[in-house]
């Protein structure tokens, strides 16, 4: 259980826990301006134990049916569009967005920019210690967990770090048991999995292995035939029962090619074309893909997507 230690009257007039229980309740959007309210108010609304408050409460869940789109404001540094190929994951009700390519002269970049939604800005990160692209990431309590990619000589990597977001500092990690380039990342409860890749002296022979690190010990172990040997993982791996690994793209022919899925609690958002070059279609899907539902997107937001996240606000 999360504590916080609260001084009298929170809430003028209303008991502490009552107080507190209101604060939970707000929705995100409102944190901007209630944060100004009083310095204490301030630090309440802006630390990590209200998240897991909010969380244990049940107000951090985003409902899929509500259909509800918006953009948030851009990166300042990179104000006409994120790094290509950048990658993102969620902390504690935050957006962390790490590496990529600049946008204007295609060089990779090491830049962590972090997106708070209780306050609705950006700030900058400690960067990456290495240069690498076409990573694996994933967060967990706090830690954003990176494995693979690639570095500036296009040499696959084995190498893995820990960015903790609250101190901003990163940390080494043991090394997997080999390279792997365009990997796929993904936490499945107290476990960071990494999904294929390839090794530098087999560009595009994606493997069929994956290597799991238990994110309480730090131990990497490894596991054969976790993946289809040869098909790409990236953003398209799923989870079925007893952690069994499956392709998004194989469960529907509307998503056959460029499936990008992200899991939303009990549904999962499903991007994909029918063909190359096809529109793109968005689904929620129940599940383990056993009933996709068609949903409408704005014009805005319906173009490809590369990579996404879920977080909890």
């Amino acid at each position: 259980m999360v504590s916080i230690e609260l001084s009298p009257e929170l809430i003028p007039g209303l008991p502490e826990e009552i107080g507190l229980d209101c604060l939970i309740r707000f929705h995100y959007s409102t944190y901007r301006v209630a944060a100004r309210v009083c310095r204490r108010w301030q630090q309440l609304l802006q630390s990590r134990e209200l998240h897991y408050l909010r969380k244990q409460a049940g107000y951090t869940l985003f409902d899929p049916m509500s259909g509800i789109w918006d953009r948030i404001d851009p990166v300042p540094k990179y104000p006409y569009g994120l790094p290509l190929f950048c990658q993102i994951a969620s902390s504690e009700g935050k957006l962390v967005v790490m590496g990529g390519w600049d946008p204007s002269s295609y060089d990779p970049v090491r830049d962590v920019f972090i997106y708070d939604f209780t306050t609705q800005r950006w700030g900058q990160g400690k960067q990456m210690p290495e240069t690498r692209s076409f990573f694996a990431p994933g967060g967990f309590e706090g830690r954003i967990i990176v494995a693979g990619g690639h570095d500036e000589n296009k040499n696959a990597l084995s190498t893995a770090w820990e960015y903790d977001v609250n101190r901003d500092e990163w940390t080494e990690l043991a090394r997997m048991s080999q390279e792997r380039d365009e990997c796929q990342g993904m936490v499945i409860g107290s476990e960071f999995w990494v999904v294929s890749g390839y090794r530098t002296d087999n560009q595009g022979g994606f493997e069929g292995s994956a290597e799991l690190m238990d994110l309480r010990t730090g131990e990497w172990r490894r596991i054969e035939e976790a993946w289809k040997a040869s098909q790409c993982p990236r953003s398209c791996v799923g989870v079925g029962k007893e952690k069994k690994l499956f392709y998004w793209g194989d469960c529907d022919s509307a998503i056959r090619v460029g499936a990008c899925a992200v899991t939303l609690g009990e549904w999962t958002l499903v991007s994909g074309s029918a063909y190359q070059g096809g529109p793109q279609g968005f689904f929620l899907v129940e599940g383990h893909g056993e009933r996709f539902k068609r949903i409408d997107v704005p014009p805005q937001f319906s173009g490809f997507v590369q990579s996404g996240c879920s977080l909890d606000i």
